[in-house]
């Protein structure tokens, strides 16, 4: 299990509202753009580039969490004789962005959009991320519309790119589209999604490919304040999920035989990191059967076990690494993305990361037959640096957040004890980290600790001024 970002819902108290100011002030995070920036995103909001094939007929639809204003994707699927065609319209933040206007180089400066409970530092402004550029349903929006062929079992046979304009119909969110499959009610693209979704997650296996079961946590009210919840993704979301990384295989698959772009990469796991891992679902009862790659291992493990948990929380050390890497020439020596079993690269969310803009844009050239236009091929190099930097500091604004709420919300329970799983033991020292079933934190606890047992610990640190939860083991059974 991973943390993950912690929406607070209503009123923030203001010791909350204090902490999360200071996290944004550690970590160097804008407050706002300055003039000129919005005055130019105003003006391009007004006149985008508009070009490309009239699809507003298609019923595109978009997928997101409710409330999201920043929307990237929208979907129309299709049924063909013997396969699939997946419509896939991403918002087209390069008929917005002018090369080294001011927007440009404020996102360069950025790199992405980072998240905390209380809203977001956005990579562009509001009037063109969650406005004029976003897929909102019922405008006309200028975006990169993929059209990409499955056969009957879901695997790519055909790709090709363009710029178009389009209109959404619906702005649906994930409990939407799993209520209409599971109540049957769902038709059209919502029941493609199950079924192509479903394809597209075997075929991961297949490759061995890799998604988490992991749940993430959320703040939920409680009375007159709040609690920590656990929430497993819903299946509607891994549907969606395989759409994305569909897209982002074939527009890989474009620049390396273009031979440019830039590849979302992750390398393969270590010998050494890939043996502790094994000895640890021995020791935890975990299968593995001979010659399965780890992704079929995790495939069906449940993070509600005690010693699943555990060993999907130590297993995350085969996922780490990743990173972008720009070519201009002979493909890379590393091209593949481990967790996704194939070339990857990032496309389908430019209005809220900076490599998806510029990987575009090379694959419009690609499929139009056009060279990549100078100002792309002259960032390419830039962009694995920038992203690297922008993402270090998207994850330590993350983790600051999620261990301010922890501890805010603990801070009145020093002593207590609670009942919790053994997920994480120091090889080198005594202790390790635990999983609280309630409420949902993830902590470091002190003591002689039983890898995915259960024991009971007391809460011995929680302060919200250095955003640190620590326990002490009670008793193991």
């Amino acid at each position: 299990m991973s943390k993950t970002s912690v929406q607070v819902p209503g009123d923030v108290p203001a010791r909350l509202e204090d902490g999360f100011a200071r996290i944004m002030r550690e970590s160097g995070l804008p407050s706002g753009f300055p003039r000129p920036v919005l005055d130019e995103a105003d003006w391009v909001a007004e006149v985008p580039r508009l070009s490309g094939k009239d699809l507003t007929g298609l019923p595109f639809v978009t997928i997101d969490p409710p409330g999201a204003m920043d929307l990237d994707q929208a979907v129309h699927l299709e049924r063909l004789r013997g396969g699939f065609r997946v419509w896939y319209a991403i918002a087209d933040v390069g008929a917005f962005v002018r090369p080294g206007g001011a927007v440009d180089g404020e996102a360069r400066a950025r790199g992405e959009t980072v998240y905390l409970p209380t809203g977001s530092v956005p990579l562009h402004p509001r009037v063109l991320s969650e406005g004029a550029a976003s897929l909102l349903p019922g405008a006309s929006r200028p975006a990169v519309v993929w059209r990409i062929d499955l056969d009957a079992e879901g695997r790519t046979v055909g790709a090709d790119v363009q710029r178009a304009q389009v209109r959404s119909r619906e702005r649906l969110d994930y409990a939407y589209v799993q209520a209409a499959v599971e109540t049957g009610t769902a038709d059209g693209t919502l029941a493609l999604l199950a079924e192509i979704g479903t394809l597209r997650l075997e075929l991961e296996r297949e490759r061995g490919g890799v998604t988490l079961p992991t749940p993430e946590q959320e703040v939920v009210p409680d009375g007159d304040g709040y609690r920590l919840d656990y929430r497993l993704p819903l299946p509607a979301e891994a549907w969606n999920a395989q759409i994305s990384l569909l897209t982002g295989m074939a527009a890989a698959s474009m620049m390396l035989d273009a031979e440019i772009g830039v590849l979302r990469v992750l390398p393969a796991p270590r010998p050494g990191d890939l043996d502790r891992v094994r000895r640890v679902a021995a020791a935890l009862g975990v299968t593995w059967p001979e010659g399965a790659s780890y992704g079929q291992v995790v495939h069906g493990l449940d993070p509600k076990s005690p010693r699943q948990a555990a060993f999907l929380h130590e297993s995350r050390v085969l996922l780490r690494g990743s990173g972008y890497v720009a070519f201009d020439g002979a493909p890379p020596p590393l091209a593949d993305h481990a967790a996704v079993g194939a070339p990857y690269a990032h496309v389908t969310a430019p209005l809220r990361r900076l490599a998806d803009r510029y990987a575009t844009e090379v694959c419009l050239a690609v499929a139009a037959g056009e060279p990549v236009p100078g100002d792309v091929e002259k960032a390419l190099g830039e962009l694995p640096g920038l992203m690297s930097a922008s993402g270090r500091r998207s994850g330590a604004v993350e983790r600051a957040c999620v261990d301010l709420v922890e501890a805010f919300l603990l801070r009145d329970r020093l002593g207590e004890p609670f009942e919790a799983v053994v997920i994480d033991v120091d090889e080198r020292r005594e202790g390790g980290r635990i999983q609280l079933a309630d409420p949902a934190v993830i902590a470091r606890c002190d003591g002689d600790l039983p890898l995915g047992g259960r024991v009971t610990v007391r809460l011995a640190r929680a302060d919200p001024a250095t955003r640190e939860v620590r326990f002490t083991l009670a008793q193991a059974p």
